[in-house]
């Protein structure tokens, strides 16, 4: 049973941002806490963490400073979609997010999308309109442990320091 999701969550930027980080849609549980990255198990902030030198955060007021001070924005390919839970390959009916709003208002010149699904519906849905290739990474998803290693997705993550 797919479910009808509207993305409810504000796009993170300023006009300070230089780097754009897309994920597909919100999670039911990141839907449930209000921001981005929100189940327990997924490595998105902890990876964050360790490549910055931080500590850890601990609300998603901390997490916005963190962005808007290293200048990164981060919101998600999808507006709306039909999808099962979190299962990003079981999306139907997408509708992608206008993010020229934040490319003209910001200094983004390196979109980053994590996940193949983000990946693919960012080169379909949002290319044509931006013009700015995206980088791939990888998934952070605790349904993503099997492929990469936290070691293997810290790694892959770092890339984001060259274009800050």
């Amino acid at each position: 049973m797919l479910d009808k999701i509207t993305h409810t969550i504000e796009p993170v930027y300023d006009e300070n941002s230089k780097i754009l980080i897309l994920g597909t849609m919100p999670s039911p549980k990141s839907r449930e806490v209000g921001f981005y990255y929100g189940h327990s198990q997924n490595r998105f902030w902890p990876i964050m963490s360790e490549i910055f030198s931080i500590d850890k955060f601990n609300n998603n007021e901390e997490k916005i400073m963190f962005l808007k001070g290293h200048h990164i924005a981060l919101w998600d390919v999808l507006k709306s979609c039909e999808i099962k839970g979190a299962e990003d390959s079981s999306i139907k009916n997408p509708k992608a997010n206008d993010i020229n709003n934040i490319i003209i208002n910001s200094h983004v010149e390196a979109v980053f999308t994590t996940g193949k699904k983000a990946t693919d519906l960012y080169k379909k849905h949002c290319y044509p309109n931006s013009g700015i290739e995206s980088i791939y990474l990888p998934s952070t998803s605790s349904a993503n442990r099997a492929r990469y290693s936290y070691e293997d997705l810290i790694d892959e993550y770092k890339r984001i320091l060259d274009y800050l």
